[in-house]
């Protein structure tokens, strides 16, 4: 059997397989955000315009919320072939997926054209998009942490977390950019297509780097291990593997989750419509409290990943949870000013905490699960979570508002959802020292399952 420690990459790899990750998961959260403002641009023109203006928007934001509905699916599905096959191999299969849909999103006949079979086809491509992300997720951050130093694996990690800001500020950039150069006519005459054909050169751009990168070496040994141990005997399903030695490690993920997702769907998303329906902000000024709170959020993500090495996971987390649930009042009271001064401090501060959250979820996530069933575990854990997190967070808050005609409710429902995770990763094991090079028994149990002081090999 293989001793269970692998040697660091040389200092060259580290920083290109980080690169490879963090480019893939920006294009691919560029497709998704990119489909959330066409959505509530254009869409409800082009696809529904049978139905009146605030019907059509809602149908085409039922859309958006489909693509967050297959992220589930997606994740067992690659996270089951990751698991078994490879996590560079499954990586390269979700860039393509997702880039492909949203190029074909762009060459789509709108319903002036095909009919009713345009917002079907909308709805295929979207299925497509969230099933791909669903399965991006775990691949980019085990490809990372699977390879890194594990000293500095927080730090690492991190990175491929700061594409769900790049991702946006790179979507609602070119958005901004053709508003601003073309006419309301021309840009939902043609110009909506422009951002959706530009994700197929990102994904020739995003397969080149992904394509030079290896296989992570944990897997690689985790593989052989696996394969001498169970030489003629049927492998177990790594989903089944999961659910059997992991389960709470599963739902230790799915509440730490909550706070996370939440908060960042109402302080992104929802905001956009508390600040111009409720503190009489234009959407233009509140759009740009997001880009600029946006780009500090991907600024102070690896900042927290690096805190997280130093005094461990489950703190720089808890941090998070209990910040954004404290921040919830002085957030709203900021916006209601109606100050845009003010309304960047709300946003900027609030993804700041956020960040002490998303930042370490990587390789905390990571370090739950044993290697032959990581991809299935984290994946699993994340995007369940997902679905009864961040996909009805901006209805939830949205129908708050319209039922009370007041943030208070709001904020006491993400107050909520951070004591859930409070106590989510207060009841955790800290992480910090598991080595994920770790061998495995028979059963396929690790030292995941032990104290991590027994699993301390750094």
């Amino acid at each position: 059997m293989a001793s269970g420690t692998t040697a660091p990459p040389p200092p060259a790899s580290l920083p290109r397989i980080v690169a490879a990750s963090l480019i893939g998961t920006t294009i691919e959260w560029y497709d998704f955000f990119l489909y959330g403002s066409a959505a509530a641009l254009v869409f409800n023109k082009l696809f529904f315009p049978d139905s009146d203006p605030l019907v059509g928007t809602l149908l085409s934001f039922l859309t958006y919320a489909v693509g967050i509905a297959a992220r589930p699916l997606g994740a067992l599905v690659f996270g089951h072939y990751g698991d078994r096959l490879g996590r560079k191999k499954l990586l390269v299969l979700s860039l393509v997926l997702m880039g492909g849909a949203t190029f074909a999103i762009g060459l789509l006949p709108t319903h002036a054209t095909v009919g009713a079979a345009a917002p079907v086809l909308l709805t295929v491509l979207r299925l497509v998009q969230g099933f791909a992300l669903g399965g991006e997720w775990g691949g980019a951050v085990l490809l990372v942490s699977e390879h890194g130093d594990a000293r500095r694996r927080g730090f690492w990690a991190s990175w491929p977390q700061t594409g769900a800001p790049a991702g946006q500020l790179l979507a609602t950039g070119v958005l901004s950019l053709l508003t601003a150069v073309l006419s309301d006519d021309a840009f939902g005459s043609w110009g909506w297509r422009i951002p959706f054909l530009l994700s197929g050169v990102l994904v020739v751009v995003g397969l080149w780097i992904r394509l030079s990168v290896d296989e992570s070496p944990v897997f690689k040994e985790a593989l052989e291990r696996a394969e001498a141990r169970r030489a003629g005997a049927e492998e177990k399903l790594p989903l089944v593997s999961v659910l059997r030695h992991h389960w709470r490690d599963v739902l230790v993920a799915m509440g730490a989750r909550m706070a996370e997702n939440i908060s960042y769907y109402v302080i992104t998303a929802f905001i956009l419509v508390y600040a111009t329906t409720s503190a009489g902000v234009s959407k233009q000024t509140a759009l740009n409290a997001v880009l600029i709170g946006s780009a500090v959020h991907f600024a102070v993500i690896p900042a927290w990943g690096a805190l997280s090495d130093r005094v461990g996971r489950r703190p720089v987390y808890l941090l998070g949870a209990a910040g954004v649930g404290l921040w919830m009042f002085p957030f709203f009271a900021l916006v209601d000013t109606g100050s845009f001064g003010y309304l960047i401090l709300a946003v900027t501060v609030g993804l700041v905490l956020h960040g002490a959250m998303y930042a370490p979820q990587a390789a905390f996530f990571a370090e739950m699960f044993a290697t032959r069933m990581r991809y299935s575990g984290a994946s699993i854990g994340a995007q369940f979570a997902s679905v009864a997190a961040g996909a009805p967070a901006p209805l939830i808050a949205t129908a708050l508002l319209s039922d009370y005609g007041s943030s208070t409710p709001i904020a006491l429902y993400v107050i909520a959802a951070a004591v859930l995770t409070l106590v989510a990763v207060g009841v955790a094991r800290e992480t910090r020292h598991r080595d994920l090079a770790r061998v495995e028994d028979e059963d396929g149990e690790s030292a995941a399952a032990a104290p991590a002081a027994e699993a301390r090999t750094v």
